[in-house]
């Protein structure tokens, strides 16, 4: 039987720490376009093993920096 996972619609309903699909879906952007973010310089990261994840409130920090104000 397959595992359903529930992913969070918004960052105030997240885990502490994301998936990159969680990312994309947040984000409203592709996973591949995900991946390419978290791997890009300069993005908040943890890699534990070989699974990379996104600290909520890394995430927040870096979305506030990165927006742009008319």
């Amino acid at each position: 039987m397959a595992q359903t996972t529930t992913r969070p619609a918004t960052l105030e309903t997240a885990p502490a720490c994301l998936r990159v699909p969680e990312v994309a879906a947040i984000l409203g952007i592709s996973r591949a376009t995900a991946y390419a973010l978290v791997n890009s310089e300069g993005f908040p990261r943890l890699a534990i093993g070989t699974r990379l994840v996104v600290p909520k409130d890394a995430l927040e920090r870096w979305i506030s920096k990165n927006t742009k104000t008319a």
